[in-house]
């Protein structure tokens, strides 16, 4: 039974990014998953966990994983993803607008490629920083917008049309900034060129991570 609200489920994109994330992926998007979580310790957080591609690269030393996801089609995949985990998972619908847990509970949170499709990135960050405990950390790994002129301009101009048919991707967010407006304090970052398809061209990811302050 579908449980996730209508306004946040893609099903057509869905489908689509099931076997897009399987090709970025190959392409090297398990390696930025592996130096993403490598280290992690505690109670985990994951916000918009998709298909739960990341799942397998948990670190034995995490306690738990707590898994969000609010479309239908993804969070079925994540579940079966959850079983053969190497650590426990808990896949659960929820938004990152409203996440589930008290304040300071959670040791880390996970935002893999999940803050260009959030509908107000300040709250989902706010939102973030209640959940975790003070100087609990941030790991973030997100395509955002160009630094040249003309190349951001483009990204701006696409913007419209790239979130409908994109399940609500914007390919323009500063999330950089946004992490750091929302009161974190980045301890660690890389910048990279990476092209997650042969459709989509070499565009600017960030992978890092902040500290709640």
């Amino acid at each position: 039974m579908a449980i996730g609200r209508k306004e946040l489920q893609h099903p057509r994109f869905a489908r689509q990014y099931l076997k897009m994330a399987a090709v970025a992926d190959r392409r090297g998007g398990t390696e930025h998953r592996h130096r993403l979580l490598d280290g992690l310790t505690g109670r985990v957080l994951e916000v918009g966990a998709g298909q739960g591609r990341n799942f397998r690269h948990y670190p034995d030393t995490v306690e738990e994983v707590v898994a969000l996801e609010p479309d239908d089609t993804l969070r079925t995949a994540a579940e079966k993803a959850a079983a053969s985990a190497p650590v426990r998972v808990t896949v659960v619908a929820g938004e990152a607008g409203q996440l589930p847990g008290k304040d300071g509970e959670f040791d880390a949170v996970i935002a893999s490629l999940v803050l260009c499709t959030v509908g107000d990135q300040a709250r989902a960050l706010a939102e973030i920083a209640r959940v975790l405990r003070p100087g609990g950390e941030l790991r973030f790994y997100e395509h955002v917008r160009s630094p040249r002129p003309w190349a951001g301009r483009l990204e701006d101009a696409i913007t419209p049309l790239w979130r409908r048919a994109g399940g609500g991707c914007h390919p323009n967010r500063d999330t950089e900034a946004a992490i750091q407006a929302a009161g974190f304090a980045i301890t660690h970052i890389e910048r990279f060129g990476f092209s997650p398809s042969m459709l989509i061209p070499n565009v600017l990811h960030i992978l890092g991570t902040a500290i709640r302050q």
